[in-house]
């Protein structure tokens, strides 16, 4: 397995990922999100058959894992087929929840279908603040049980937690996490725009920094990583700081190349960001695949990534070039200080990277 993966990297920069949301309903009514202000009438759960054509044409283009969202993903019936399919295209999955469906019953399932990890929605580091934005009471004690029977199936359960006003002193957020049953946590970055029709952002004033006051909060979390297992990358971290600053990116985004999101309409995007999709997804194989260095946005499920498999696609296309005698291009690639980075935040991050 090992050997195949080295192969795949070297040959065109390792399989890439797709985000799908199966569904933009949702039980939760957080503050920060524009999921909980859609009106029921206006809920879509496609069929299962088409997404799993979806499927079929990721894994045409060498997508690797898929990672199911919403909306709510466990509100999709077909979820548990879906994994159980990808799973035999060789394909591995993800869910990103907010906890409140993940009971005895669907662990047994999505753990009996093959799914690879999970991840689970905090918003504050107390439980009365995280409940009520969520609007969902009881939630934390419904986590902290799921937490125990996922371990128990041989889970590593992921907190995710949004950079918000509802944090307040993220110092905080370690032993919160601990308690609910998490030994690791990564941070999605404030939204108040996305073109696509993913509806995680909203113009709520929870989440509405200063560009001094984002700086800052990217620095507390380059400072938790001492503390606490913190997924982001810290070139990601400190690749914020420089947008923020306005100072010239270092790492290109990957979406559109070897990343993707698929909505309940089942259009293609690129990304999240991005207001035209690619195609519909069934056609997924006719259209050319994106590189055009695009750094637009700060979506930490595209940017976090993005930095991390920088150093395999560098490589890929160093050895593409050095076969074609194209020598100073090889040596920029293979040789280059991003290149360098980018695998010593892969170093770093390897203990969670395996686990998925």
């Amino acid at each position: 397995m090992l050997l195949s993966h080295i192969k795949r990297a070297l040959a065109d920069g390792g399989p890439g990922f797709c985000q799908i949301a199966l569904t933009n309903a949702c039980n939760a009514a957080c503050g920060f999100c524009s999921f909980a202000r859609l009106p029921k009438d206006q809920w879509v759960i496609p069929d299962t058959d088409e997404i799993a054509r979806a499927i079929d044409a990721l894994a045409a283009r060498g997508v690797g894992y898929l990672v199911f969202v919403g909306g709510e993903p466990l509100l999709h019936p077909g979820l548990y087929d879906l994994i159980a399919y990808a799973g035999r295209l060789g394909m591995d999955s993800l869910i990103c929840t907010n906890g409140s469906l993940l009971r005895a019953d669907s662990i047994e399932r999505l753990h009996a279908a093959g799914l690879k990890g999970v991840i689970i929605s905090i918003d504050a580091p107390d439980e009365a603040k995280h409940e009520a934005n969520r609007g969902i009471p009881g939630l934390c004690k419904r986590i902290r049980e799921a937490n125990r029977l996922l371990k128990a199936k041989g889970y590593n359960p992921t907190a995710s937690v949004t950079v918000s006003r509802l944090v307040g002193d993220f110092n905080l957020l370690p032993a919160f996490l601990k308690d609910l049953g998490f030994g690791k946590v990564t941070f999605s970055y404030p939204l108040n725009y996305l073109g696509s029709s993913y509806l995680s952002f909203s113009s709520s004033p929870l989440i509405d920094f200063s560009r001094e006051e984002l700086v800052g909060v990217f620095e507390q979390l380059i400072d938790l990583k001492r503390a606490f297992p913190v997924l982001n990358p810290r070139g990601s971290l400190e690749e914020m700081i420089r947008a923020l600053k306005n100072e010239p990116p270092r790492f290109p985004c990957l979406a559109g190349y070897k990343y993707f999101f698929i909505d309940w309409n089942l259009d293609l995007y690129r990304c999240h960001y991005v207001k035209k999709p690619m195609c519909k997804a069934k056609d997924f194989a006719q259209v050319p695949l994106i590189r055009d260095d695009c750094t637009a946005c700060m979506i930490d499920c595209y940017r976090d990534p993005s930095v991390l498999q920088f150093g395999a696609v560098a490589i890929s296309d160093g050895l593409h070039a050095l076969a074609a005698g194209r020598i100073a291009e090889a040596a920029r690639n293979l040789l280059g200080s991003r290149t360098r980075e980018s695998l010593r935040c892969v170093f770093e991050e390897r203990k969670w990277i395996s686990e998925f």
